[in-house]
């Protein structure tokens, strides 16, 4: 991202469905799903959405909105609960992070999900603090190990990678989001990342929340 583009923040809200959802007729649950789709496109922020069904135990799907404000995700948030779906869910996780040029990359592209350009199959989900032994390394110490980890990432350019800041406004130190058709090419990437430097500098990296692209209608009505 260059210095001068548009910074904003990146919201991620994982939810949970209650079971009762999936005991209301069908027809209900459609007219419902247009609901949560007309409130979200209206809201005048970026928005993705993604299922975890079956493949997490901790939330079913994602959310994953970017605005100029806070204030403005919690709106968009606000009128979700507001709605008959909004009845039925619990918000299970919840990262919160914004865009920084960064420190170490001199040409630096939009992130994936501010081009506007179509989401690929998967979203990785990836939080992750490093130890404070990095932040004591001098700076051409960590430079050199930054381009080591970068020129790695580079014999994936099937992967869309979006970096955020977590810095003083949530638990983590960063936000990944890394945007792939094949899930295998990021694990690929991942067991390749695991034997470069930076990596003996990460204090936590979990959970890693695999997510599939699905518009909201869809999405909802794929709930039960």
């Amino acid at each position: 991202m260059s210095e001068n583009s548009e910074q904003y923040f990146f919201n991620f809200s994982f939810f949970k469905v209650d079971p009762k959802w999936r005991w209301m007729a069908d027809l209900a649950k459609e007219e419902s799903a247009k609901e949560v789709e007309n409130i979200i496109s209206n809201s005048g922020i970026m928005f993705r959405s993604y299922s975890n069904l079956g493949l997490r135990d901790d939330a079913d799907f994602l959310f994953w909105f970017a605005a100029k404000t806070v204030e403005e995700i919690q709106i968009v948030i606000e009128k979700l609960y507001k709605t008959v779906f909004g009845k039925y869910i619990i918000a299970s996780m919840t990262y919160l992070s914004c865009t920084r040029p960064s420190l170490y990359v001199k040409d630096q592209k939009a992130l994936g999900f501010m081009t506007g350009n179509n989401p690929k199959k998967h979203v990785i989900v990836y939080p992750f603090t490093k130890t404070r032994e990095w932040y004591l390394l001098p700076k051409e110490k960590r430079q050199e190990i930054m381009d080591e980890h970068i020129e790695v990432s580079k014999k994936y350019p099937q992967i869309v990678l979006n970096t955020t800041y977590s810095f003083g406004i949530h638990d983590e130190d960063f936000m990944l989001a890394f945007e792939v058709d094949e899930i295998r090419d990021f694990q690929d990437l991942i067991m390749d990342l695991r034997e470069t430097q930076v990596s003996t500098y990460v204090k936590n990296d979990i959970p890693m929340i695999v997510c599939v692209k699905k518009d909201i209608i869809p999405l909802i009505t794929s709930l039960g």
